[in-house]
């Protein structure tokens, strides 16, 4: 089991930095003028944070 959960919170991990880049693409588009960039910036950075925050719970013992 602990095999299983070190497997996906590898695969969180990854989730969260490919929610990273596609966060700071939409950054920078936001920075060149586009409406709506902004928001979907932070829409993403929420999403990359509870990803995060699911991955952290994962690298915890039962009983921490």
């Amino acid at each position: 089991m602990a095999q299983d959960l070190d497997h996906l919170r590898e695969r969180l991990d990854g989730i969260a930095e490919e929610l990273a880049d596609l966060a700071i693409d939409r950054l920078r588009a936001a920075v060149e003028g586009n409406e709506g960039a902004a928001a979907e910036e932070r829409r993403l950075t929420r999403a990359r944070r509870a990803v995060e925050k699911a991955a952290g719970l994962l690298r915890t013992e039962p009983g921490d």
